[in-house]
């Protein structure tokens, strides 16, 4: 069922379904709580399934050219306040991970797992915050072609003609997304601080899930994190969007990872 609340004057839309443990799933950047509807009825029948449009993204608002990963988190506490949520599982994907960290970071006695899929608990590195600040000055002349590519190449090079569907469907999806909303994440994302911490000083359930072909993100950068983190990690094959690339396998992590015994 579709809901929204009001945060700071803006609109937050977000689902709830089904009853029992609470599972919360945060979409990546340019995506919205629609990425879930394959993955979402294989739990919405054992668990209360909330998946929320973060900030700037599917029908949630903006607030301002800066959603900081805490901003992102303050709205989608503001969801779990409303729902009176006080133990849940977060399952976030890229920036949906990020924004789950920062969740971590303030409400880890509310947390029950944490699981980053093809997500990281670094900072930005300086390329990547050049490559970012580089499309904020591009995009706002040329919207189209830069969302079209940047979805493109969130997919392993040799998955592009088996998802043609699949990744025309993300483009349209993205495509939604307001300029505002663009910049504004791609801000926050830029200036967002290391949250190895949270992993490290926590002792909720941590998975930490990369695709073995990610071109967003380093593998062997993520394996050694969830080694120093004391994460358990899994290695799908695809790229960034294992979802879409992995979707059989990644429904087993979930399954696994949300068992009330130790993963």
């Amino acid at each position: 069922m579709q809901k929204s609340i009001t945060f700071k004057n803006a609109t937050i839309s977000f689902t709830d379904n089904g009853k029992g443990t609470a599972v919360v799933f945060l979409h990546g950047f340019l995506e919205n709580k629609k990425m879930w509807q394959d993955i979402r009825p294989h739990f919405s029948d054992r668990y209360r399934v909330i998946c929320i449009d973060l900030l700037g993204h599917g029908n949630s608002d903006c607030l301002g050219y800066v959603h900081s990963m805490d901003l992102f988190s303050d709205a989608v506490l503001a969801v779990l306040k409303a729902l009176r949520l006080r133990k849940y599982f977060v399952i976030g994907h890229s920036l949906g991970g990020y924004v789950a960290l920062a969740i971590a970071n303030k409400k880890a006695t509310n947390i029950k797992g944490l699981c980053l899929m093809n997500s990281t608990s670094n900072a930005d590195s300086e390329e990547r915050i050049k490559i970012r600040e580089r499309a904020n000055k591009m995009i706002r002349n040329n919207f189209e072609n830069i969302i079209k590519i940047s979805v493109t190449n969130l997919f392993f090079q040799e998955n592009l003609d088996k998802y043609k569907e699949q990744i025309e469907e993300v483009k349209k999806a993205a495509l939604k997304t307001s300029l505002q909303g663009y910049i504004a994440a791609q801000e926050g994302m830029k200036i967002r601080p290391n949250r190895n911490h949270v992993l490290i000083q926590n002792n909720f359930k941590k998975l930490i899930i990369i695709g073995e072909k990610d071109p967003i993100i380093n593998v062997e950068s993520v394996i050694n994190e969830a080694q120093k983190t004391n994460a358990n990690y899994i290695v799908l094959e695809g790229g960034h969007m294992s979802h879409i690339e992995n979707k059989d396998a990644l429904i087993d992590a979930f399954i696994k990872f949300l068992k009330p015994v130790k993963f």
